[in-house]
């Protein structure tokens, strides 16, 4: 039987941040942070789509909500480290970046990386889910049961 416990939830995370980043944020986010290495393609970038499943109510049933065009690509570093990427859209820069932010990740760029990619990555994603929130609780309305006179 499969292990069902996650083994790598760290880089789930990252890798789930670099999917969901602004179109060349990761790419402008690397080159600030360290030139980039040499590396050879295992897959070059290519755009393609993926069905994107849903759940009403988030607990419900599971239903195809529609498609969504994304990038992937792999490569490998000289000293062995494999990068994989798949971003939204249809940029094979940003695939790029994130493919090698990946690999940097397991070697010992690991703390440059957590610290000028990844971090501000979190950052403004979490920038912009409060945002969001409190947007949307701006249209809140309160509704409330007013008591008759009676007992």
């Amino acid at each position: 039987m499969k292990d069902t416990i996650d083994q790598k939830p760290d880089r789930k995370a990252w890798m789930s941040l670099m999917a969901k980043a602004p179109e060349g944020r990761v790419a402008a986010l690397l080159d600030a942070a360290l030139p980039r290495p040499t590396f050879t393609w295992l897959r070059a970038p290519e755009i393609g789509s993926v069905m994107v499943r849903g759940r009403a109510g988030g607990t419900g049933a599971p239903f195809n909500l529609g498609e969504m065009t994304i990038t992937r690509c792999a490569l490998t570093l000289p000293s062995g480290e494999v990068g994989h990427a798949y971003v939204q859209g249809r940029s094979k820069s940003d695939a790029e970046a994130a493919a090698l932010v990946d690999a940097l990740m397991q070697t010992g760029a690991v703390n440059v990386m957590q610290a000028k990619v990844l971090e501000t990555l979190e950052q403004e994603a979490t920038a912009q889910r409060t945002k969001r929130a409190e947007k949307a609780a701006a249209t809140k309305v309160d509704f409330f049961t007013m008591v008759r006179g009676e007992d």
